[in-house]
């Protein structure tokens, strides 16, 4: 595993090669960030898709509407409003809370890093941050007073926006002139924007990135530690790679002991195997994401190490690899110890904008 990690543990600079474009204006609402994009030790080249190449002006469009609770029916709720900077881009609540108070079904995952994941949403129904991006705008328990119907969510959202004069020249600059000329944008402009700005938001460089890079003085010996028992006990048979997910949807069996469990990835694919199951999560800035798991029912690491060691939640469904690990107090204190040395850097220099267009 160490080898296969260590392939990450690179410095590398995204140059035109992998689609850097460089923007004409400034954008006034935003503070100026380096022209190129720095990728984080640890970390690979962002995956930039074909139709949605980086170009930065695209992406201070897309952090101003990540923030500008304008997007919403009744302008209370932004992306911003459950994937907060100060929460590391979550929102510290154990369930998301929407639009007029509404309650979701799930924790809101970190936004950190999500350039790397091939499926979003706890049980992965969007395959691309632009159509991740689109779902909380039509979702009454989030952004819309809209029920029942995506595209009129949609719809209104554009309107919105395009009702704000400031917004048009941005859009022409990053979409092109004829943009906005009858006073629309589109959903997918806006969903390309916001996810071009989501995909610069990464955390590497940790103390674990230097120390495979060679510093081995980057982790404390009980991290050193921590990373031993991570990987003899099985942490790392999920939990790997430059975000330490593979990506997986399994069942581990939070909340299977409820009267009426969610059943996660199964009401995506229909698929036994799914039955119960939700998608691995990145370990990347994990103590700074609390609550845990889908439900958000684990409130501290302590408490996600000791669910693990008793062997998860009996259930027809749970994966084979969740059984009592029988961790020592020792092996426990290093393994949490370890996690916290996934805390990195990368994002913490965004700042919300102090004005809209």
């Amino acid at each position: 595993m160490k080898v296969i990690l260590s392939l990450f543990a690179l410095l590398i600079v995204v140059v035109s090669g992998y689609g850097l474009l460089s923007s004409k204006k400034a954008n006034p609402y935003i503070s100026q960030e380096p022209e190129v994009l720095v990728i984080p030790l640890g970390l690979p080249p962002i995956p930039w898709p074909a139709d949605n190449p980086y170009a930065k002006n695209k992406a201070d469009l897309g952090q101003l509407l990540y923030f500008d609770k304008r997007l919403s029916t009744d302008g209370t709720i932004s992306c911003a409003s459950c994937h907060s900077i100060p929460r590391a881009f979550t929102d510290g609540k154990s369930i998301a809370q929407g639009i007029e108070g509404r309650m979701g079904t799930r924790h809101s995952p970190t936004v950190i890093d999500a350039a790397y994941q091939t499926h979003l949403f706890w049980d992965g129904r969007a395959k691309t941050l632009e159509e991740q991006c689109k779902g909380p705008i039509a979702n009454p328990k989030e952004m819309t007073l809209v029920v029942d119907n995506v595209h009129e969510a949609h719809r209104q959202c554009q309107e919105h926006i395009m009702k704000i004069e400031g917004y048009k020249p941005l859009f022409r600059e990053v979409f092109g002139k004829d943009t906005c000329e009858s006073d629309t944008c589109t959903i997918e402009q806006i969903s390309k924007a916001v996810a071009t700005f989501e995909r610069t938001v990464l955390s590497g460089n940790s103390p674990y990135d230097k120390y495979m890079a060679g510093d081995l003085k980057a982790m404390t010996e009980e991290q050193i530690y921590g990373l031993k028992v991570f990987n003899h006990v099985g942490c790392a048979n999920c939990h790997f790679g430059p975000i330490f997910s593979d990506g997986r949807f399994l069942n581990i069996g939070v909340g299977m002991d409820k009267e009426n469990p969610d059943l996660g990835r199964y009401m995506i694919t229909h698929d036994p195997k799914d039955w119960g199951a939700f998608k691995v999560s990145t370990l990347r800035e994990i103590e700074h994401t609390a609550p845990y798991m889908h439900d958000g029912s684990i409130k501290t690491l302590e408490e996600v190490v000791e669910y693990y060691d008793k062997g998860g939640i009996p259930n027809s469904n749970l994966h084979p690899l969740l059984k009592p690990l029988h961790l020592t107090e020792k092996d426990k204190k290093a393994l949490v110890s370890f996690m916290k040395a996934l805390s990195g850097e990368g994002w913490q220099h965004f700042k919300e904008p102090k004005k809209f267009p």
